[in-house]
C-alpha cells in the first residue's frame, strides 16, 4: 500500500512538471501567435488551469463533436457554458494546427459570425482551446435528419444561415491587412447557437495570404475530401476562391439535403454539382422544402441559389464570384419575392 501510494505521488509530481513545462513552453509560442496575427499587438486572452477544464468538463464527460482532429467538450465554469476543444496529441502537425487555430480564432472572433474565443488552456501538451457554446450544434446534423427524429429546418432559415455565414467568409477575405483563408469550409464547421445563428469554427488548416500575392503554396493539401477544390488539390495553391469552391458545395448541401458524394442513376459516385447540374429544381431540392406551406411558390428562389451554388463550384476559379458577390447575390435572393 505504501508503494502504491509513493508510485502515485511520484506520477503526481511528474504531471504536474510536465504541465508546468507546457505551460512555458506553449505559452511563448501562443503569445508569438497572437502578436503575429494581430498586427504586433497583443490579443487579451484568458488562460485556464487543466484542473479547471476538468471540472468544467466533468472529467470530459460530454461530448459536442468529435473530429479527425480533435474532440469539441461541453463545459461549464463560473456559471457560463463553454466548449472545450482539444487536439489529438498523436498528431504530430497538431501543435502547428492548435496555434494557427487560436491566432485566427482572436483575430476573427469579432465577427458575430465567428465562434468567439474565449481563452486557452496551455497546460496541456497540444494547447487546447476554450469558445463560446453553441447551443444548436453543426449544421451537419440540422440538415441531415432523415435519420433523426426531428423536425426539417425550413426554407428561409436555411437561407439566412447561408448568407450569414457567407458573410463571416467575406470578412475574413477583406477586413484584414493579409486576408485569410478558411481553407475547410463544411457543414460540421458551422455551428449554431440557440437562434440559430450560424457560427464559422475550426481555423486549423487556414494561411493568411502574404502582401502583394493572390495566393499561397503549400506543400501539403489539407482540408475534407470531396469538399477540397479540385485545383487546390491538384497544385497545392490556395486562394480565395478556393474558400468559395467549398462554399458552393455547403449551399449546394443546403439546398438538395444531399451529401456530396451521391450514387447517381448508375449506381456511380458522383460529386453534388455533377448530380444537379442540367436537372430540373424539383427534381434535387430537398422534398422537405416543397413540403412546407408555399413551397410550391419558392421555385424561382430555389433555381437562383441552385445556379449560385453551381457557380461558386465551376472548376476555373476565375469563373466562380468572391465571397462578397456572394453575399450580395443572397442578399437579394432573399428580398426577392418568391
Amino acid at each position: 500500500m505504501l508503494l502504491n501510494i509513493a508510485a502515485a505521488l511520484v506520477h503526481h509530481v511528474q504531471k504536474k512538471r510536465e504541465r508546468r513545462r507546457a505551460f512555458l513552453e506553449n505559452g511563448g509560442l501562443v503569445l508569438e501567435k497572437l502578436v503575429a496575427s494581430c498586427n504586433g499587438r497583443p490579443f487579451p486572452i484568458r488562460t485556464f488551469s487543466y484542473q479547471q477544464l476538468i471540472l468544467a468538463t466533468n472529467n470530459f464527460n460530454q461530448i459536442l463533436h468529435r473530429d479527425a482532429f480533435y474532440t469539441l467538450y461541453k463545459g461549464s465554469f463560473e456559471g457560463r457554458i463553454l466548449s472545450i476543444k482539444m487536439y489529438d496529441e498523436r498528431d504530430s502537425s497538431a501543435k502547428d494546427t492548435a496555434l494557427m487555430d487560436i491566432g485566427i480564432s482572436a483575430k476573427a472572433s469579432a465577427h458575430k459570425n465567428v465562434l468567439k474565443l474565449v481563452g486557452c488552456c496551455l497546460e496541456t501538451s497540444i494547447p487546447s482551446l476554450v469558445f463560446e457554446y453553441a447551443q444548436n450544434g453543426v449544421l451537419d446534423r440540422r440538415i441531415f435528419i432523415s435519420t433523426r427524429q426531428g423536425t426539417p429546418m425550413l426554407w428561409q432559415s436555411r437561407l439566412k444561415i447561408a448568407r450569414q455565414f457567407a458573410h463571416a467568409i467575406a470578412y475574413l477575405h477583406t477586413a484584414f491587412f493579409r486576408p485569410i483563408i478558411h481553407a475547410d469550409i463544411k457543414m460540421k464547421n458551422i455551428l449554431l447557437d440557440q437562434h440559430d445563428v450560424p457560427k464559422l469554427a475550426d481555423f486549423s488548416f487556414s494561411v493568411s495570404i502574404p502582401e502583394g500575392e493572390t495566393h499561397v503554396q503549400v506543400d501539403v493539401v489539407r482540408g475534407t475530401g470531396s469538399f477540397i477544390c479540385p485545383i487546390y488539390a491538384s497544385t497545392g495553391r490556395i486562394t480565395e476562391k478556393t474558400d468559395v469552391y467549398n462554399y458552393g458545395m455547403v449551399l449546394l448541401q443546403i439546398l438538395t439535403g444531399q451529401r456530396t458524394i451521391i450514387l447517381d442513376r448508375e449506381d456511380e459516385d458522383c460529386s453534388l454539382p455533377d448530380h444537379v447540374r442540367n436537372r430540373v429544381i424539383n427534381e434535387i431540392v430537398d422534398p422537405a422544402i416543397l413540403l412546407e406551406e408555399g413551397g410550391a411558390g419558392l421555385e424561382p428562389q430555389l433555381q437562383a441559389v441552385l445556379e449560385l451554388g453551381l457557380t461558386c463550384t465551376e472548376y476555373d476559379p476565375e469563373i466562380r464570384p468572391t465571397m462578397v458577390d456572394v453575399t450580395k447575390e443572397l442578399r437579394r435572393i432573399e428580398k426577392s419575392v418568391a
